[in-house]
């Protein structure tokens, strides 16, 4: 291979204010969060009424919780266990990066389960509407990775689209934030938005939950075959990443879960 597309090294800090940094990935997660709120608010106005435009106001702070706590505990767990038990003082340090989709989503749905359990709403309702709208986060959190010449792809030799990336060596590769980003978030926003639109899917609670955890772990499986393996892990069981083992039960429980939906029927509130 002869050509490579520059790699647009973009500055990770967008805006320094003195001592103080803003950092893209902070935008990214702020982005996702208020975007993802407000498309919920339009969802919940239309049956089956998962819950009140006020309610989901207050579920942005389980949400947002959720994702924070979740994302870091679930990179800590699931990435480097054995390196933050050896320093355990770093686990709160999230600027330093390390968050896992995951372990946010356990965070999410801890939060989902727990939010609904309070305010006595249908609990496959709230994640209907809450899934919908997740694809829009990983979207801009790709794109943050991007942004900041993280998690990027394998060597690519055949594509006229590879980059070489700060810190990935001489080699051009593939750009798999972006692939994740179509994959993982605006495909599968496309593909929530159509099956929302169908009367009959939407009053299945837990329907589109199930779609949401499928699509996402087999569009995660995908690009992984694109994505350099994490440096301390690399290939697992039978070649296999990290992503990939954990998408998989993802996959089985989101097909699961729509299958009981479909069997169980229409529901109402």
């Amino acid at each position: 291979m002869t050509f490579a597309l520059a790699y647009p090294n973009i500055d990770p800090i967008a805006l320094s204010l003195g001592p103080f940094a803003i950092r893209w990935y902070a935008l990214a997660y702020i982005a996702g969060l208020m975007l993802g709120w407000r498309y919920v608010k339009f969802l919940v106005a239309r049956p089956p009424n998962a819950m009140t435009e006020e309610e989901v106001d207050d579920f942005l702070v389980w949400a947002t919780m959720g994702v924070v706590l979740g994302g870091r505990l679930g990179y800590v767990l699931f990435y480097k266990p054995l390196y933050y038990l050896a320093n355990p003082l770093e686990i709160p340090m999230v600027w330093q990066g390390g968050m896992s989709f995951h372990g946010g989503a356990l965070g999410v749905i801890i939060g989902i389960i727990a939010f609904s359990k309070f305010r006595g709403r249908n609990l496959f309702q709230v994640g209907d509407v809450i899934c919908c709208a997740v694809p829009i986060g990983l979207f801009f959190g790709r794109i943050a990775n991007f942004v900041n010449g993280e998690l990027f792809g394998r060597p690519a030799m055949d594509v006229d689209w590879a980059m070489v990336f700060p810190g990935g060596g001489p080699l051009p590769r593939h750009p798999s934030q972006l692939y994740e980003a179509g994959l993982e978030g605006a495909l599968l926003f496309l593909v929530m938005f159509g099956l929302w639109k169908l009367t009959d899917i939407r009053h299945r609670a837990g329907a589109l939950s199930g779609v949401f955890l499928a699509g996402y772990g087999l569009g995660r499986i995908a690009a992984e075959f694109f994505r350099q393996p994490d440096a301390h892990l690399g290939f697992l069981w039978g070649g296999a990443t990290m992503g990939q083992l954990l998408s998989i039960p993802q996959v089985l429980v989101g097909l699961g879960l729509l299958v009981w939906a479909w069997r169980r029927g229409p529901k109402s509130a």
